[in-house]
């Protein structure tokens, strides 16, 4: 390959400076501009720019002759140098299409080797992933029909209204209808719920089988504990009947409560509490009622607090036996999560902001019936008299109706409920009940 052609400089010396146009700074109008102040008187007017221009164009012949001269002497230089080069770049290019040839043949090889039979691969990777979720998906239908078809039998287990009802069903429906809620909440990819929703089987067991029957459950536990009464002529072998079906009923009622999308730390028995709630403000409601209206009557008074002390018994009875229950164990929560109580009284007690569900109901129905108390007492007439003149039999009876009312049933009355019975202190019910009548009556 010819060697680069030297710069050639020309013989004579030139007045132009070069290094000056050259220079990266060379500014064409700070040029133009000393040129014409150098050329002229800056108080002429007008200016005489013939001069200059007249510089600047015999400077660019100079510059034309100079180049002229310059490709003139070393036309023959670069012609070889120009000749050499192209040489070089058709060897490169008959050497680049050998190679491009031969990179062409080896891709074109490499595709029917690997890509033709990737592709094919791909596609039988395809079919086995769609098989595979076919497969799995219905496995999981199979397995929520069998579910359902398992709910419909422990259904008619329980019975209804008029027969001999299997309370025990409740819980066993309640098991199984969490285990087809551990189904159908998974559907996140991989998940085993996955897809289930658009299949036709699995929408009409919701609608036809599981929702119904889950309602059916719910009413059913509401109604045991709506219903949970302990007389006081009931037998132990009742008490313990009783007693089994509410456990029955606040089991499924814990384990139906709502879990999906709640956080393990922030889950509570909604459906129980709420069951529960709605029993001891019907008590406390029916009891509120009749005492109000007693001490308008008063021979009516004892009949009142009767049932009022047999509301607060069978409140006392319901403390017992949630202190004796534990919490099922929920096959959706975490065994180790905040929500485990020793027994299902902690929750009802935060719930209701107290410490003891007798004493709840006692300060609850004393703070009604002061202002019941007062109304009577201002709209005088013989009612506020009688009242008035009968206030130490009525604080009486209100006293001995605490009394008794904090005891627990006779069905319920043995043993370490006697013995807790008998040390617990109502001395401050007494006061607040005995005072929200006796202190307004002045």
């Amino acid at each position: 390959m010819a060697a680069e052609p030297s710069t050639i400089q020309p013989d004579e010396p030139s007045y132009i400076d070069y290094e000056a146009f050259l220079s990266p700074d060379f500014s064409p109008a700070q040029f133009a501009n000393t040129l014409v102040v150098s050329t002229n008187n800056p108080n002429d007017t007008p200016l005489d720019l013939s001069t200059p221009l007249s510089r600047v164009l015999f400077d660019a012949q100079e510059v034309d002759s100079h180049i002229d001269l310059l490709t003139t002497r070393s036309a023959v230089p670069l012609l070889e140098y120009t000749r050499a080069q192209n040489e070089a770049s058709q060897r490169i290019v008959s050497e680049l299409d050998t190679q491009i040839k031969s990179l062409d043949d080896s891709y074109k090889q490499l595709e029917r080797e690997v890509i033709d039979k990737h592709a094919e691969a791909d596609e039988v990777r395809q079919v086995a992933l769609r098989l595979w979720e076919t497969l799995r998906l219905g496995r999981s239908v199979g397995r929520c029909l069998q579910l359902g078809r398992q709910l419909e039998v422990q259904q008619s287990e329980l019975g209804g209204p008029g027969s001999k009802e299997d309370h025990g069903a409740l819980v066993r429906c309640s098991y199984t209808i969490l285990s087809l809620r551990e189904v159908l909440d998974a559907t996140g990819p991989g998940e085993e719920g996955h897809g289930l929703g658009k299949v036709d089987a699995i929408r009409s067991l919701q609608d036809a089988v599981i929702s119904p029957i889950e309602r059916s459950v719910r009413e059913t536990a509401e109604r045991f504990v709506r219903e949970f009464s302990i007389p006081n002529n009931t037998t132990f072998a009742q008490g313990e009947e009783a007693k089994a079906k509410l456990e029955s009923a606040m089991a499924a009622l814990y384990l139906l409560s709502p879990t999906h999308g709640v956080k393990p730390d922030r889950w509570s028995p909604r459906l129980l509490l709420t069951a529960l709630d709605n029993y001891i403000r019907s008590a406390l409601q029916t009891s509120i009622t009749s005492l109000s209206r007693s001490l308008g009557q008063l021979p009516s008074l004892d009949r009142a607090l009767y049932d009022v002390t047999s509301k607060c018994q069978n409140i006392i009875a319901l403390e017992i036996i949630l202190h004796a229950t534990k919490p099922p164990a929920h096959p959706l929560l975490p065994a180790a999560s905040p929500h485990k109580h020793p027994s299902l009284i902690q929750p009802l007690l935060a719930h209701l902001e107290t410490g003891s569900l007798a004493s709840y109901f006692w300060r609850t129905i004393a703070s009604s019936l002061a202002s019941r108390v007062q109304d009577i007492v201002n709209r005088g007439g013989v009612v506020a008299r009688s009242l008035k003149s009968n206030k130490a039999n009525v604080g009486d009876a209100i006293r001995q109706a605490v009394i008794n009312g904090s005891q627990p049933p006779g069905a319920f009355a043995t043993g370490r409920n006697k013995e807790k019975a008998a040390e617990a202190n109502w001395d401050r019910e007494i006061a607040v009940m005995v005072g929200s009548v006796t202190n307004n009556l002045r």
